[in-house]
């Protein structure tokens, strides 16, 4: 293990009446890993491939990611497939282009547990308590996960959503530390351009772009046609098998999948 930095370390030297930079507090914590003999080990939570994009093409420079897929909030159960097996592609193709060995490790899909966690929020808004709701779950099962294989950190790629709160995300990444000892990696990766690259690698490396964010209620509000959306995914992965087409990014403890 590298010599973890905890970022409440680095909160407490700041002015606790200022609004935290998190991309400033995430630049300090990269520039210390440089600093150290062994990189650092991230289990990396990503909602999608769009917003892992230029979460990767950053962080590669700094620390061995794990992408974690622990999207259970995506409906249907069709689009949740065809978003994992993009997920997926890209990283594969992401590694060959640029000779990096990001890895993938996905969650067991449970739309149930989901509902559970968001139950009594259904009809806030979008960027309410729902959503807020919804990160701490997932964040939770990447910290969970992250102790569980070893990992230094963990972290989410969801800041880089210009339609996500930043600042929501990170104090529920930096809560949810306090019950592991995997240490959180905070993050604003929309800034300095981050989304506007996001877009930019999309079109690079052909990916689907979808058209919300995943959860049955944000999208009912947005309109979104399920029976569209299920035929379009069922036809998308006709023929495809990340695992024959990929089996260099899964994660492998001693050579053996998790």
């Amino acid at each position: 293990m590298s010599d973890v930095i905890d970022i409440n370390d680095i909160l407490a030297k700041m002015n606790p009446n200022q609004k935290i930079n998190y991309d400033k507090v995430m630049q300090k914590m990269t520039q210390d890993w440089q600093k150290q003999t062994k990189r650092p080990k991230l289990l990396l939570h990503s909602c999608c491939a769009p917003c892992s994009t230029y979460t990767l093409e950053y962080l590669t420079k700094y620390c061995d990611i794990t992408v974690y897929f622990a999207n259970s909030n995506i409906h249907p159960r069709e689009e949740y497939y065809r978003r994992e097996y993009v997920q997926q592609k890209f990283i594969h193709d992401f590694n060959e282009k640029t000779g990096n060995n990001v890895q993938f490790l996905a969650a067991a899909y449970k739309p149930q547990e989901y509902f559970q966690k968001v139950r009594g929020f259904e009809k806030e808004p979008e960027g309410g308590k729902r959503c807020a709701a919804c990160f701490d779950y997932r964040l939770d099962a990447v910290a969970k996960k992250a102790v569980e294989l070893g990992f230094d950190y963990f972290g989410s790629a969801l800041t880089i959503s210009p339609h996500k709160n930043s600042q929501v995300i990170n104090q529920v990444g930096i809560e949810v530390q306090k019950f592991y000892t995997a240490h959180y990696l905070p993050s604003d990766f929309k800034k300095n351009g981050g989304y506007a690259r996001s877009v930019e690698m999309c079109n690079e490396y052909d990916i689907y772009r979808q058209c919300y964010c995943g959860c049955i209620f944000a999208a009912k509000d947005q309109g979104v046609d399920f029976t569209k959306i299920r035929y379009d995914a069922l036809d998308f992965m006709q023929g495809k098998d990340a695992a024959k087409e990929f089996p260099e990014i899964f994660f492998k403890i001693d050579g053996q999948e998790v």
